[in-house]
């Protein structure tokens, strides 16, 4: 079997196919970043241009880099190929600048995989018992955190996540991938509602729910407001060039893109929401303000927090396994382009190009433990947003419009309305261009 007709398999379901989109949107920027950004900017006076930043990149820029995908039936390195062979008669322009997409995709793969590293050892903590016992003294806490993201302080737990990911990632798209996403996305929504729940019946937790859907319509005139959510829905949806481009190439040409798009991105903001709805009540339980991000959040801050509550080791169970399955479904599709890329380019089988990507990534994770940091940084401040400007660029400007338009018209019920053109060509492209340039400024995704 060669490679083409390995990745023509794809996904076998609709659903199958959207649940994994979800699980590569659903990721650490969902779980500590957007809870921290609700609280810091007023609740409801954040949320509400971060809906109007969703609904109009996930109708552009989803939509654009599915349709690249499955226009090409390839990764980024061929469906850029593929643009400029049409527009140019030369496919190695679009080709060497596919490369770059892939290559973010590999390092920000990388990144997590330290990230998922510190998942794993916290999830067994909490079910062995261990994290209970750190207490609730932030010095403490802390201190077992630094030492386990310091350099090659979780070196067994990245070896884990890199074996866990190659189980899952070998055995193709529909019985792999496709399957792990229709378990964990489930389970994952369910537990963090039933958390939820739970959290919802402590003294005090109304607090943080009176936070949330308060709206401070003077707020809304802060510029700086709506960088940040315009900043936190770009990455969200993950638009990079990549990731969904590749999902993109395993969707069947009768499914309707348009409306997996919404999918993606309703249900993407139901799990931004739902971790707001956990973090930001928990947090008031205790009385803790919630004012950071970042690792800090979620292994030093939230520790206490979990471990000063009744029933705190349940909790920190299902909040850790929730944290846990969100990463894993993130780390497989942001592994999948250059596995795909050296599918094609060394005509290798799915299990071999498998390995050989995800053991240089082990390697590479083990050695820059200690500045995993700065590199997700620079990774979600440049390359990304880099890679998602390249794909609009290619579908949007290098294709003709009626090219464009067949490929996300392709397979859908009713044709996609005359606003998403000029919407993704000219805001959009624009929007990708602010993320490159504001990221820089602001910082990167925390």
């Amino acid at each position: 079997m060669d490679t083409d007709k390995r990745i023509r398999d794809g996904f076998k379901s609709k659903w199958g196919f959207i649940l994994a989109c979800i699980g590569s949107a659903v990721g650490m920027g969902n779980i500590w970043r957007f809870p921290i950004l609700v609280s810091i900017y007023g609740g409801m006076t954040f949320i509400v241009p971060y809906l109007i930043f969703v609904f109009l990149i996930g109708n552009t820029g989803v939509v654009t880099e599915m349709a690249l995908g499955r226009f090409s039936k390839g990764g980024p390195v061929k469906a850029f190929g593929r643009c400029t062979e049409l527009r140019m008669n030369n496919k190695k322009i679009g080709q060497g600048i596919g490369v770059i997409p892939v290559g973010g995709s590999l390092a920000l793969a990388i990144g997590y995989t330290c990230v998922i590293a510190w998942v794993f050892k916290y999830a067994f903590m909490a079910i062995s018992g261990d994290l209970s016992n750190l207490g609730v003294n932030l010095d403490n806490i802390g201190y077992h955190f630094e030492s386990t993201a310091q350099a090659f302080g979780a070196n067994i737990w990245i070896i884990l996540a890199i074996l866990t990911s190659i189980l899952i990632m070998s055995f193709g798209i529909a019985n792999g991938i496709e399957k792990a996403n229709k378990l964990m996305m489930p389970i994952l929504f369910v537990l963090f509602v039933s958390l939820g729940l739970y959290i919802s019946t402590l003294p005090n937790a109304s607090e943080g729910y009176r936070y949330i859907f308060t709206i401070d319509f003077s707020g809304l005139k802060n510029p700086e407001i709506w960088i940040f959510a315009f900043g936190q829905a770009f990455f969200s949806l993950s638009v990079a060039g990549h990731g969904t481009v590749i999902y993109g190439s395993y969707l069947s040409d009768k499914e309707d893109i348009p409306s997996a798009s919404r999918n993606v991105a309703f249900f993407d903001t139901i799990a931004a929401f739902t971790a707001a709805m956990v973090i930001i009540p928990a947090m008031a339980t205790s009385g803790v303000k919630l004012d950071s991000g970042g690792p800090g959040l979620m292994f030093i801050y939230l520790v206490k927090v979990l471990n000063s509550m009744p029933g705190g080791r349940i909790v920190s169970i299902i909040f850790y396994l929730c944290v846990l399955f969100a990463g894993l479904s993130s780390i497989i599709n942001l592994y999948e382009a250059p596995v795909n890329y050296i599918q094609e380019k060394f005509k290798l089988k799915r299990p071999l190009a498998t390995v050989v990507i995800l053991v240089f990534g082990c390697i590479v994770a083990i050695f820059i433990q200690a500045i995993v940091s700065d590199w997700m940084d620079f990774v979600s401040i440049y390359l990304c947003p880099l890679g998602a400007f390249l794909a609009a660029v290619m579908f949007l400007w290098v294709l003709k419009k009626d090219q464009a338009l067949e490929a996300v018209n392709m397979g859908a019920e009713k044709e996609i309305g005359r606003f998403y053109y000029p919407l993704a060509k000219y805001i959009y492209t624009i929007l990708a261009i602010v993320a490159l340039i504001g990221g820089a400024i602001l910082g990167g995704i925390g």
